[in-house]
């Protein structure tokens, strides 16, 4: 990359992005600031080194990562903007490149190194944007794998006392590894934040991140990482061997909540750590929340012009992009082929992505004489020691270097003729364990992941990416999709929130829908809550069938009850008990009810007016008619007249000793207040 790097200065990039000038350089990649000529605007442009562009395999990895990083929008993500491949390079071939957010200052390990050991306000408030920044990635299935201060950056544009804190390059690792290692029995990232898993078996995941952010934790705490050693490999031995000490036994002042928390992120056993950064945040909260320690204003580091990469004077602009597939200083001499032999050797340190062998990480590297040991002289001999011939030494060495030519050339020419290249076997139908062992055996490492499926059985393969019958590289990944088989609707408890019934639908890839006129009343439920589905919980669906939340409307409304014949005290205490205000209507002629009794309510009986509603009440106002017979005309006369009806028939009997002997109506028919009743006289 570095014989290209003055030769991109000014070039236009997918005929969009113009490369202005270099801001940082590594291994793997150089970052330069540029313009988005079709927006104006500045940005970042990350230039994976040319040596990847032939290699379909990085090339692929490289792009899907972007996509994927693409997908986070988080406060303190570094944004990708584009991603793209450029084919106008020439003879140095295509180019492989990233557009991102650009940001105005410096990394985290900038300020540790002008600083030391951080204010505990400042360090937990950088922690916990990181953080944040990984729980943002980890809930769309995003793993960084090589969380450490050089991938945090702290840019302006913060609160006015501080800066902002950004994460990048997730995702970024894994597209290098799957270019730059060729077998599992080589391990990439960065010594001093590698989790012991990702030592002992390649294996990244969520609980290795937190390890990671773990350690950035314990070095902002303390101002320097866990474990030192004279080679990385011997720093790689003590994450696997040795328990993270707690960061009170390099600062003293540390309360034992964070020796706490640290060493809880740092377990060796994944399983004991918390399971991903959204976990580990709320932890970091509660110890924040009980210690009464208030977020903090970030400071911008300070960085001077010479370390802005021959970019001039001023602030360095960074990308959250040069850490990955850094290389020392020492491994730029070296050939781009050279790489992997070189980083083997480095220096021991915190600060670049490298690739080791994963030898047995059980036994300890080859420790430096100890005090036990016999005193080596200044020419390298033991002391005591018969010096061998000088002819015999210059045979070894000279047979040595023979063989590591001829190992050398054998190796490059297996390489070159196509040797680290294998098919991707078909896969397809087959249940896991079957579909791990095919892939393992093609030195292809599988990587599961699930969906539902309508036709596939639940537990065989739908799928791989790259897809079966493609080239990939000798220990890359092949994503395999295995079939969860056909959604069921899932069994949702009464009373639970929509949201959450909305939720636990789309978690089974069907889709939720709101239908008010399949809403219910019930007493069970509180109104606006969920009453049932429909379908019917534990019924099969195909992806993306709709599924009707149906939604309680509370209690039914209490109908007004059937009060006629009832006295109006009775109607009244009825009326009150329903929840309703009753009220004297007036009075009506009722044959069939009693004078004095109800005849009817107004609304009628078994309407449904809203609680609190008033409700007139009828009163029968009929005359029960006398029985008369036999009695004396004059005393028949006079009862009629006391019940409010008068005598017909009456007009020519006069006489003392008239007696009724008929009468019409009969007695007890029940008739209008003020009617006749005839009456049949003798003589």
């Amino acid at each position: 990359m570095t014989r290209t790097d003055h030769s991109l200065v000014g070039a236009l990039l997918d005929r969009r992005y113009r490369v202005d000038r270099l801001l940082a350089r590594g291994g793997m990649s150089s970052v330069y600031r540029g313009v988005d000529t079709r927006l104006d605007r500045p940005v970042a442009i990350k230039i994976m080194d040319p040596r990847f562009a032939d290699d379909r395999s990085f090339v692929d990895r490289f792009e899907w990562e972007a996509r994927s990083a693409a997908r986070l929008h988080h406060p303190h993500v570094v944004a990708v903007h584009d991603q793209g491949f450029d084919t106008s390079a020439g003879p140095d071939g295509g180019r492989a490149f990233l557009v991102l957010e650009l940001v105005d200052g410096g990394t985290l390990r900038d300020l540790i190194d002008q600083r030391g050991a951080l204010d505990l306000p400042v360090a937990l408030t950088i922690a916990g944007h990181v953080l944040s920044a990984l729980a943002a990635a980890h809930a769309e299935g995003l793993v960084h794998r090589d969380v450490k201060p050089e991938n945090v950056l702290i840019g302006r544009g913060g609160n006015a006392a501080g800066g902002v804190v950004k994460v990048g390059d997730f995702g970024l690792v894994r597209a290098v590894a799957s270019a730059s290692t060729t077998s599992a029995n080589i391990i990439l990232g960065t010594v001093a934040y590698l989790s012991p898993e990702q030592v002992t078996t390649g294996s990244a995941s969520e609980r290795g991140d937190v390890y990671s952010a773990g350690i950035l934790l314990y070095e902002m705490l303390t101002g320097q990482v866990p474990y030192t050693g004279d080679t990385a490999l011997s720093v790689a031995y003590r994450h696997v061997n040795d328990d993270v000490p707690a960061p009170s036994e390099a600062r003293r002042d540390l309360p034992p909540a964070l020796d706490e928390l640290a060493l809880r992120a740092t377990r060796r056993a994944p399983e004991a750590r918390p399971a991903n950064a959204g976990e580990f945040l709320a932890e970091l909260d509660e110890v924040r929340t009980r210690l009464g320690i208030a977020p903090a204003a970030v400071p911008v580091p300070a960085v001077p012009a010479e370390d802005a990469a021959g970019s001039g004077s001023g602030p360095t602009v960074l990308a959250g992009a040069a850490g990955i597939g850094e290389l020392t200083d020492a491994e730029r001499t070296v050939p781009a082929m050279q790489a992997v032999t070189a980083v083997q050797h480095a220096p021991a340190g915190p600060r670049g992505t490298q690739a080791l062998p994963r030898t047995a990480m059980g036994e300890p590297p080859a420790a430096a004489p100890g005090p036990t040991d016999p005193p080596t002289p200044p020419h390298g001999r033991p002391a005591g020691a018969a010096r061998p011939p000088r002819r015999r030494l210059r045979i070894a060495a000279l047979a040595l270097v023979g063989l590591l030519v001829a190992g050398a050339i054998g190796t490059a020419a297996w390489w070159f003729s196509g040797g680290r290249w294998v098919t991707v076997p078909q896969v397809t139908g087959m249940d896991r364990t079957t579909a791990e062992q095919t892939i393992s055996d093609v030195e292809l490492v599988p990587e599961f992941v699930q969906e539902r499926h309508n036709t596939a059985p639940s537990g065989t393969v739908i799928r791989t990416d790259p897809v079966s019958g493609s080239d990939a590289l000798v220990g890359g990944v092949v994503r395999v999709v295995l079939s969860l088989g056909k959604p069921v609707v899932p069994d949702i408890s009464p009373g639970v929130s929509v949201a959450q019934a909305e939720a636990a639908i789309r978690d089974v890839e069907l889709e939720p829908v709101r239908d008010p006129g399949a809403d219910e009343f019930s007493n069970e439920v509180a109104e606006g809550a969920v009453v049932t589905v429909t379908p019917q919980p534990g019924s099969e669906a195909n992806v993306g069938d709709r599924v009707t939340i149906v939604v309680s409307k509370g209690p039914p409304p209490t109908p007004v009850p059937s009060l006629k014949g009832k006295s109006r005290d009775e109607a009244f205490q009825a009326l009150s008990d329903a929840g309703f205000e009753p009220f004297d209507a007036g009075e009506e002629f009722a044959a069939d009810v009693p004078a004095g009794s109800v005849t009817r309510t107004e609304p009628d009986a078994g309407a449904t007016p809203e609680a609190g509603s008033r409700v007139g009440v009828y009163i029968s106002n009929a005359v029960e008619v006398p029985s008369v017979i036999g009695r004396p005309l004059q005393d028949a006369v006079q009862l009629l007249s006391d019940a409010g009806l008068s005598a017909q028939g009456t007009e020519n009997q006069r006489g003392r000793f008239s007696f009724v002997v008929g009468q019409d109506p009969g007695p007890g028919e029940r008739v209008q207040r003020g009617s006749a009743v005839n009456l049949t006289i003798v003589p």
